[in-house]
């Protein structure tokens, strides 16, 4: 049996068994609305930080990562830096969020909008750009997903297969099991990630330079420039590396389907311990990157860095494991892709269509809605990978920039009592141009900063200035609109 038979065995075995769990997984559950899109609100802590988890350490990770630490060298770090400063932000933000999901029967991030603003066009608003931004972390799944087939197999199967069969799997168990699907399906995602992450970070380095250390002497010898800012860039800076950490920070936990998986757990201390142990999952990334910069020397030249972790892989470790490192990182991808579509098509369905096209629909009608569209949403964003050339982390940054935008809403929404519907929306619609402007003119970087910072930062101006300006109920985390628990 040749080593491209091997390799594809196994990946098609790990991603066969992954399959079976997530169709399994809704199979005991009445599927409605509230058990599809949150799972009843019942998963515990175990369930909850595998669910952030898998969604949070995605191909983005295991690609992404490596790639531009072998293609960007010093800006790289940025990711550990953000990941950090994450955790205390949702320490913070997401007890009381969940507070209020649970007194108000929230299921998305949409619904703290409509509720907290009283505004249905505000939150049909934030629905649209939810989904708009979820597109491109889709399409760095497809893409990745893709790639580590493809290159796993030996060239055996090729990308577009690869993306059309996957996205085919992921849509049909989303349909079937929705959120449960997602939870369960992380469990063996994440015991592979880790295991192949530990297993590739150490023996790489070992087998081809005799230790870690050695595989940075001899980088820092061939390439001393690699290892600072701007590394192998010209225009990211220390000005754009510590403004990318705090949009990326502050934004993490603005995606919508995290949003979402906080209202799944069973209480706000589930969140509060939570925060506190998914650094844990962390210290597998440096692995990542020990690898994407041992590429450097090992496999120069490469015209996609992403391809760089695979293709040392490949030159390093028998096909079995190759097999292996191909099926947990195509399981990387499928389930972020899952609840990303999962997400999208709630947003567009009970905060958008039903309150602004269809009032008198029923929430059945609202989950068979949704569960169609993530069907359809999965086809258009294979579509946009199939026409599109972006790497995976700048796919990424794309959609940061979008959806850090709501930062300002939540969080002055939650604290502030002065925050008003008006004050929101202005700095949404704000900070959402202002992105649009500056990426799509190639102003990326914006004088040193990164784009979505820049936007960020004017959309909080505009959101206080017109908040104070405009006059709106008290309804911050002081009004009768908190819970009781959460008052200050």
């Amino acid at each position: 049996m040749n080593s491209s038979v091997i390799a594809l065995l196994i990946i098609l075995a790990i991603i066969g068994i992954g399959s079976f769990i997530g169709f399994r997984a809704g199979s005991r559950q009445a599927m409605n609305l509230e058990q599809w899109a949150v799972g009843g609100r019942g998963f515990g802590l175990v369930l909850v930080w595998l669910l952030m988890a898998g969604e949070a350490y995605t191909t983005f990770s295991f690609l992404g990562a490596s790639g531009w630490a072998y293609s960007r060298g010093g800006p790289a770090l940025y990711i550990l830096a953000y990941i950090s400063l994450a955790y205390v932000v949702s320490f913070f933000i997401l007890p009381p969020l969940w507070e209020v999901g649970r007194a108000r029967g929230l299921q998305t991030q949409s619904d703290f909008f409509e509720k907290r603003y009283d505004s249905k066009l505000l939150a049909g608003l934030v629905a649209v750009i939810g989904v708009v931004f979820i597109v491109p972390y889709l399409q760095l799944q497809l893409k990745g997903m893709g790639i580590i087939v493809e290159v796993a197999s030996f060239g055996e199967i090729n990308r577009t297969a690869a993306m059309a069969i996957a996205g085919a799997l992921v849509a049909g168990f989303v349909f079937t099991s929705g959120i449960h699907a997602v939870a369960r399906v992380s469990i063996l995602k994440d015991l592979l990630l880790l295991g192949a992450a530990v297993v590739i970070g150490i023996a790489v380095p070992y087998h081809w330079f005799g230790g870690i250390g050695q595989m940075f002497k001899a980088l820092a010898s061939a390439h001393p420039a690699h290892l600072t800012m701007p590394g192998a860039t010209r225009n990211m800076g220390h000005a754009w590396y510590l403004s990318t950490v705090l949009l990326t920070g502050l934004g993490a936990y603005m995606w919508p389907h995290l949003i979402g998986s906080c209202f799944t757990a069973k209480s706000a201390d589930t969140l509060r311990r939570n925060a506190i142990v998914m650094p844990l999952y962390t210290l597998t990334l440096p692995f990542i990157f020990f690898a994407g910069f041992a590429a450097v020397l090992i496999v120069p030249g490469l015209r996609d860095g992403d391809l760089s972790l695979l293709t040392v892989v490949q030159k390093t470790f028998p096909p079995w494991f190759l097999g292996i490192v191909g099926g947990a990182g195509a399981l990387t991808a499928m389930v972020p892709s899952a609840i990303l579509i999962l997400t999208a098509a709630t947003l567009f369905a009970k905060n958008f269509y039903r309150p602004l096209i269809a009032p008198s629909m029923t929430d059945d009608h609202v989950a068979r809605l949704a569960r169609w569209t993530s069907v359809a949403l999965m086809a258009v964003a294979l579509f946009f990978t199939l026409t599109s050339g972006k790497t995976i982390v700048a796919l990424l940054l794309i959609g940061y920039a979008g959806v850090s935008q709501f930062f300002p809403g939540i969080v002055l929404g939650l604290f502030w009592n002065r925050a008003s519907r008006a004050g929101v929306f202005s700095g949404l619609v704000v900070g959402i141009v202002a992105v649009a402007l500056l990426i799509l003119s190639g102003r990326d970087p914006f004088v040193g900063l990164n784009a979505g910072f820049a936007a960020l930062i004017l959309n909080f101006a505009v959101t206080v200035v017109v908040s104070l300006a405009s006059r709106s109920p008290a309804r911050g985390i002081n009004s009768p609109w908190m819970p009781a628990a959460e008052r200050r």
